[in-house]
């Protein structure tokens, strides 16, 4: 929440998370929506969802160090 005050991030940011129990929540897509940031989970049972981001930013990460 503090970020969100700190960055003021532009409308339609979109943020995409696993489905973790915080994540799922109801309060945590009615707050983003509040702030204008789309939501994006991976879907259920499914754990190649995220495989494209993470090793995305696993050479992101590489290429800086």
């Amino acid at each position: 929440m503090a970020t969100i005050w700190q960055r003021k991030p532009a409308p339609g940011l979109l943020l995409h998370s696993d489905r973790g129990s915080q994540y799922a929540s109801f309060e945590y897509p009615s707050l983003l929506d509040q702030h204008g940031i789309r939501c994006s989970m991976s879907r259920k049972d499914n754990c190649w969802d995220n495989a494209v981001m993470e090793r995305f930013f696993l050479n992101l990460k590489m290429e800086r160090v």
